[in-house]
């Protein structure tokens, strides 16, 4: 295979993997219509995760927990506390992504399995976790829960990606009683339920919608 040949190869596959990737970008849509037949196993589900969860995150931390709900009878159960919205108890799964408060806690697991991995040295790994421990405890209520719950975005985003790219939809939604949620499934203080996330098979398409242009939203060198 001659040098051009395999330059024009190389340059089909990126444009193949660029267009996939926009497609996903610009196909996503906030569905709340789902096929209730569909089902997502435990396998999908975790697959699907395992790619969100290499969003990135304030020093590492990872502070986002999954708490998956995929059990009809329990999906009844969050109807009511989900305001009624229909969508979910007909997606295939709930999930509902929770922000850890205390993620520092488990800095030397992070950061013990970076050193192990040879990502760093075990001396730049123990300096990180001493100071991110000492750093994150020490912090202002409010300004934890701003970086955890900003954490917990960049997560949740990647995860819409990710099962769009697979084939399903979802809707992110806020609305739902959190309070309800904890009482529920007997969640501690230490976790912050921040998005309730219905995934499946779209049985009605999400609409499109409009946005405002990059020239509204834009605004270059000065405000």
């Amino acid at each position: 295979m001659t040098t051009i040949q395999s330059n024009s190869q190389e340059t089909q596959t990126n444009e193949q993997l660029n267009a996939t990737f926009f497609d996903v970008l610009n196909s996503r849509r906030s569905v709340r219509e789902y096929d209730s037949s569909a089902v997502i196993s435990e396998e999908e589900i975790r697959d699907i995760l395992a790619t969100a969860i290499k969003a990135p995150s304030s020093s590492n931390m990872q502070p986002w927990r999954f708490l998956v709900v995929t059990d009809p009878e329990l999906k009844q159960k969050l109807l009511p506390i989900a305001f009624n919205q229909k969508q979910v108890a007909a997606a295939s799964a709930i999930v509902i992504v929770l922000a850890d408060l205390e993620m520092y806690t488990l800095s030397e697991k992070i950061y013990g399995s970076a050193i192990e991995a040879g990502f760093m040295t075990e001396e730049v790994g123990n300096n990180f976790i001493e100071n991110s421990t000492k750093m994150y405890s020490a912090l202002p209520a409010e300004r934890l829960k701003e970086i955890v719950v900003f954490d917990t975005g960049l997560v949740a985003m990647q995860l819409m990606l990710t099962a769009r790219a697979k084939g399903y939809d979802s809707v992110p939604m806020g609305g739902y009683n959190r309070d309800q949620v904890m009482e529920l499934f007997n969640i501690s203080d230490r976790y912050l339920p921040t998005l309730m996330l219905p995934i499946g098979k779209a049985a009605v398409e999400g609409r499109e919608t409009t946005r405002l242009s990059v020239d509204d939203v834009t605004f270059f060198n000065k405000f």
